[in-house]
């Protein structure tokens, strides 16, 4: 069996192309999440993630394993779109490219990279926004950032700190925000599979759910914890 609009917990996760999410978020703005599995095993013991993923507008499916999850207890199949391949889309659609963008970076040097990476894919209008070292109250209201918004009024917001806390201030954000068509992409720190700040994956290997193998060879002391975080997963089908 197969669904467009899948409610998993309260999360909204759309079975839909990339060209489909993004006119839709376009037109009507709002929050995109790409929850990882590791992330999403751990949901009932982060109150803020959880209501932040449920208040998102869409949610596509990074995880692999999440969709094996869903074929196997649900009988439900889904088409895969990650957000390794979520950030391959965008950055070779042209009407994003002129569009004011605005990149929430984890340091200086990451913004560096990510804000050169967009001019030589012909992005016109990107600003550079270092995120602190957020804790729980400045995570939900970064007045700094907040004032940046309101003067440069950014169309996009990609935002590349960390999971589980780049949903929590995209929310912040967009409940803060006068401009309610305003999109705001969380997508782990796609943009750095492409700069090079991550291990590069390749289609391939995300095609046929080994994103999470790639990564965890290049950094697998970091990686492994998430990898045995993931397989918690399955407690919440059964």
């Amino acid at each position: 069996m197969s669904s467009n609009i899948i409610n998993f917990k309260g999360i909204k996760f759309y079975n839909y192309s990339f060209d489909k999410i993004l006119k839709k978020l376009i037109a009507k703005g709002g929050i995109l999440v790409a929850p990882a599995a590791s992330s999403l095993s751990t949901i009932y013991e982060k109150k803020d993630y959880f209501n932040a993923l449920k208040s998102s507008r869409i949610a596509i499916f990074d995880s692999g394993y999440f969709c094996i999850l869903l074929r196997v207890f649900k009988n439900i199949k889904v088409k895969k779109l990650s957000g390794y391949l979520f950030m391959k889309h965008f950055l070779e659609t042209a009407i994003v490219k002129k569009k004011i963008i605005l990149l929430i970076n984890p340091s200086p040097s990451a913004g560096k990279k990510n804000l050169k990476f967009l001019n030589s894919k012909k992005f016109k209008f990107v600003f550079n926004y270092t995120a602190p070292n957020y804790d729980k109250t400045h995570l939900l209201y970064d007045k700094k950032l907040f004032n940046l918004i309101d003067k440069i009024k950014p169309k996009i917001i990609l935002i590349n700190i960390g999971g589980e806390k780049q949903e929590v201030l995209a929310h912040s954000i967009y409940r803060n925000s006068k401009d309610k068509k305003i999109c705001i992409l969380c997508l782990g720190a796609a943009i750095a599979f492409f700069t090079g700040e991550q291990a590069r994956i390749g289609s391939a290997f995300d095609r046929f759910y080994l994103g999470w193998f790639i990564r965890w060879i290049g950094a697998p002391v970091k990686y492994w914890p998430r990898v045995i975080s993931s397989f918690q997963l399955i407690k919440l089908f059964i």
